[in-house]
This record gives structure tokens, C-alpha cells and sequence, in this order.
């Protein structure tokens, strides 16, 4: 319903983490909040209407100060929790409780302009960011992204590689599934999130992505990967460091790093001959361009595991504080001025 409604007015999509997956191929904008992807986040800024459907729009989405959210649009928000609604983003926002699906089906019977001419302006706006805030490892995501099947269901870690995940992972199709902890948090579901889809599909191949931190959490369902026979392709973006955390001690303690690195406490094993142990085939690779070797074993129908080395200090970019204002990385004021152009026409 969401797809025929775009198809309809060409009103550009933008979600939040958890909703990542249901703008997928061609309709797919970026996600907004806190490590956003940055176009996603200007394009806030200079919208004059968002209709937000079933999202919460907390305070990683909207920043602490919410009179800078969105400062220049109106706000319609639907939800079928009352008490979600039972706060204000605006002061002059209208909200309707009702059923998602429900409320789609109102706006598709609406005569709702084609806003052709401004998706595109935030197309070319993205076509000019695509390059910028990318990290190593958003391009082992968009490597994996490349090699899976139409409409995979992907399960995602916690830690820096949902944040990857959440920003360069798209899928081919309009089927595919992105499973996320969103606001629970906990690290080690990415494995688990993956057996119960696996089995629910009915032995399909489901794919997980995870960190090194996180898969040690729950590294023991391996022997049920095995003992079950599922076709469950791991890839472990593997920086050797408990990312997130460490990140915060570099950048706001001044790298008073504790359990979070080699140094200060925290290491990773050979995940690879882990794997084997449990008679899983495991690879660890020099870098994220090797998976093009091993293509059979991503779409095949037993287990695998990928080993999929990143640099240490790998970062999280953007970064955007709770006043929703852009910290990191800064860009050069003349592509800020482009991009605010572009979207201002």
C-alpha cells in the first residue's frame, strides 16, 4: 500500500531505523536520526510537509530541542498507540490513532498532487552526498548488499554494523526484510533473529550481519545452525574492537579506552576455525572484495560464515548531537550550500 501510494504522488520516502526495509530499490531516500544518512537529514530541514506513519519520532529522531526538527514543515502523524500520540512533536500538528493500513488507504483515496519535480531535486541531492561519510564499513555492506537474491530477509546485529546496516543495506525487491532490535538494544540477536527466520521461511537461506562483538554473545548457536542444518550465511564485519563503545571513549573521553580494545581488555578469536569446529564452513577474508569467491555459498542452501576484516578505528558518520545539529563529520560550507540549493528550489 505504501509502494501504490509513492508509485501515485512520487513523494520521496524517509524512515527510521526500524523501517529501513520498506523502502527498498529505487524508492529508497535514507533513514533519519541520530547516524542518519545526511541527505535524509537535510532533506528534513527543508521539507514543508511530513507525514509520518507509525513512527514514534523519538528523541533520535527529533533531538532534544524539537523546535529545530523539521523547522519548516507541517507535521501528520498517525499512530494506533494513543499514548505515543499523547505528546507533542509540534505545537500545531495534526495526529489521527488509527490503523496504519487503514490510514493508507484514506490517503490513497485522496487527490494528492504528483511531487515528481521534488523528488528529484532529493535525488540529485543525494547523488551529490553519496560519497561522503562513507566508511569502510558501509562499503562492506553495500558488497554484501550487491551479492544477495531478491527479497532476502537479512537479521542485523546491534553495534556499529546495524548503523551500516541501517544506512547502505538496500534490497533488490520490494519483499525483502531487514530484522533490527530497533529500542531493545541487545547485542548477540543478530543469530538468533536469523535462526527464527530461517525456520519460519521454511529453510530458506536468511542472512545475518553482525559484529564481532556481538556474535560472541551468542556464538553457541552455531551448534544449532549445524544441528538443524539451516542455510544461515553470517558475515561478521570485524573490527576487533567493541565499536560503539569505543568510539565514545575516543571522541568523549579522551581515548581512555576500558574493555573495549586489545589493549584495554577486549579481544576476538578466529571466528573461521570456530565455525569449522561446529562443522560450518568459515572463511576469513583479507577484505570485503573476496566475497566475489565464494558467490555459490551465499545463495547455496547449507551454512556459512564470513570473517570480514575492518580497520579498528572505523567510525560511525554522520553524527548528529540531540539539538540535531550535524557534528561529524563537518562539510565544506560550499557543498552544504549546493545541497540547501538544490532542495530550496
Amino acid at each position: 500500500m505504501l509502494h501504490s501510494f509513492v508509485e501515485k504522488t512520487n513523494i520521496p520516502i524517509l524512515t527510521t531505523m526500524n523501517a529501513v526495509d520498506l523502502a527498498q530499490g529505487n524508492l529508497h531516500i535514507g533513514f533519519i536520526g541520530t547516524h542518519g544518512n545526511r541527505v535524509a537529514n537535510m532533506i528534513l530541514n527543508e521539507c514543508d510537509l511530513i507525514i509520518s506513519v507509525g513512527a514514534r519520532l523519538g528523541i533520535r529522531q527529533v533531538g532534544r530541542t524539537t523546535s529545530k526538527f523539521a523547522p519548516k514543515a507541517d507535521l501528520v502523524r498517525c499512530d494506533i498507540d494513543e499514548y505515543e500520540l499523547s505528546r507533542n512533536i509540534k505545537d500545531d500538528e495534526k495526529k489521527y490513532q488509527t490503523d496504519a493500513r487503514d490510514f493508507m488507504r484514506m490517503l490513497l483515496d485522496e487527490e494528492v498532487p504528483n511531487y515528481s519535480a521534488w523528488k528529484s531535486q532529493c535525488l540529485e541531492a543525494k547523488e551529490i552526498l553519496k560519497d561522503y561519510d562513507k566508511q569502510p564499513g558501509n562499503m562492506a555492506v553495500e558488497k554484501i548488499s550487491s551479492m544477495l537474491p531478491e527479497n532476502p530477509v537479512v537479521s542485523v546485529d546491534v553495534g556499529m554494523n546495524q548503523c551500516w546496516c541501517a544506512q547502505s543495506l538496500v534490497l533488490r525487491g520490494k519483499k525483502g526484510r531487514i530484522h533490527i532490535s530497533g529500542g531493545y538494544g541487545i547485542m548477540g540477536c543478530g543469530l538468533p533473529y536469523a535462526i527464527g527466520s530461517c525456520i519460519s521461511a521454511g529453510n530458506q537461506p536468511s542472512y545475518c550481519i553482525t559484529g564481532d562483538g556481538g556474535f560472541q554473545m551468542n556464538i553457541q548457536e552455531l551448534e544449532t545452525v549445524k544441528r538443524e542444518n539451516l542455510p544461515i550465511k553470517i558475515f561478521i564485519l570485524n573490527n576487533r574492537v567493541l565499536g560503539k563503545i569505543s568510539e565514545t571513549q575516543h571522541f568523549d573521553n579522551d581515548d581512555r579506552f576500558a574493555a573495549t580494545t586489545k589493549e584495554s581488555g577486549y579481544t576476538v578469536p578466529e571466528f573461521s576455525r570456530i565455525a569449522e569446529a561446529y562443522g560450518i564452513r568459515g572463511v576469513k577474508l583479507r577484505n570485503y572484495d573476496e566475497l566475489e569467491r565464494y558467490k555459490e555459498w551465499i545463495v547455496d542452501k547449507m551454512p556459512c560464515l564470513f570473517d570480514i576484516p575492518l580497520p579498528e578505528n572505523s567510525l560511525l558518520t554522520p553524527k548528529i548531537k540531540f539539538e540535531t545539529q550535524m557534528i561529524r563529520p563537518e562539510l565544506d560550507s560550499s557543498v552544504i550550500n549546493i545541497v540547501n540549493e538544490i532542495l530550496r528550489r
